[in-house]
């Protein structure tokens, strides 16, 4: 329902932050939403971690902590609030209340999954380290808690090569995705064993559609995410995280730039850099798109989706996590 005239003046600020990204027209029926996330968020003592990848309104809006993976657990164990309202996906959530075992945290949607975390299980990690004796393991952060207990410890595609290099092993075992593994091999010379695990937007681009975009626009600087094939990452100017990718438009201010990941992470972007021409060959996340601002009110008002760990999986979990965040 379209917020009425008090609504849309108190919410008047934010729309400042997303008039690029959101026509007028449409402002009206995120506003209401907005400003009741906003009041309950005060009468909950609670905060809202949003992923890059969450849509303008939900980012510049009713975020308190926006990022990377990678920021969302850092920034996640600095949370004075009492409770977390995790915009992202189900991992995400859960390793905020690995980082936060006292704290309530809650999650929008529970179908908000990953196409990583649901290629590999605890089993599976098992199998591996019965073929490989005494290779370290090393689990990407989009993992579920339980995968990450068997793991010696986590990474993000913002410190992957950083974590690599930290173990001083010859081989490790860096799983699920693939492409990522592939893409820190070829730059630590490590032997990285891997698992065929994708994440099913950034698998999607190919070496074909960059050369491409670069025919249609010339001078256009090409930024990939590192879970995309090393075919794609040889074919763009710069690859690591979102975050990394974000911080390259703020120092570089080009004139045209294309973000090779998630539909919605050019649309923060562009928010926040108005001298810069976006050009968008994106894929959408169904997983992440699943979270909208009517979902993260009820989580609030009805103190719904609350994530839960066993503590014998959380103990281990927290420990693989806490160890990453020491490098």
């Amino acid at each position: 329902m379209p917020a009425d005239a008090a609504v849309l003046d108190r919410t008047a600020p934010l729309y400042e932050r997303v008039r690029r990204v959101i026509p007028p027209i449409e402002w009206p029926v995120f506003a209401e939403d907005i400003d009741a996330i906003l009041a309950l968020k005060r009468r909950r003592n609670a905060v809202v971690l949003a992923h890059n990848y969450q849509t303008p309104e939900i980012f510049h809006c009713v975020a308190d902590i926006v990022g990377d993976s990678l920021a969302l657990a850092r920034e996640a164990t600095r949370v004075d609030a009492e409770v977390i309202v995790l915009a992202g996906v189900h991992f995400m959530a859960e390793t905020a209340k690995l980082l936060n075992p006292g704290k309530t945290v809650l999650i929008p949607d529970l179908g908000a999954g990953c196409s990583l975390a649901g290629s590999i299980t605890p089993a599976d990690v098992r199998l591996l380290r019965a073929r490989h004796p005494g290779v370290p393991v090393v689990a990407y952060v989009n993992t579920s808690a339980a995968v990450k207990a068997e793991s010696d410890i986590c990474c993000t595609s913002g410190n992957v090569r950083k974590v690599v290099e930290s173990l001083g092993a010859p081989r490790v075992i860096l799983l699920p995705d693939e492409y990522l593994a592939q893409n820190v091999a070829k730059e630590t010379g490590v032997e990285v064993i891997t698992w065929a695990g994708h994440c099913e937007v950034h698998a999607r681009f190919t070496a074909a559609e960059i050369r491409q975009l670069r025919r249609e626009n010339p001078g256009v600087v090409v930024l990939a995410h590192p879970e995309c094939s090393p075919e794609v990452v040889a074919e763009a100017d710069f690859a690591g995280s979102t975050a990394m990718m974000s911080d390259f438009v703020g120092r570089n201010r080009p004139a045209r730039v294309a973000l090779i990941t998630e539909c919605s992470m050019s649309d923060n972007v562009a928010a926040q850099h108005p001298g810069v021409s976006f050009v968008r060959p994106c894929n959408l996340c169904p997983h992440m798109k699943r979270i909208t601002l009517p979902k993260i009110r009820a989580a609030l008002e009805e103190m719904r989706h609350e994530v839960t760990i066993a503590p014998e999986v959380a103990d281990r979990a927290r420990r693989a996590v806490e160890r990453m965040l020491a490098i």
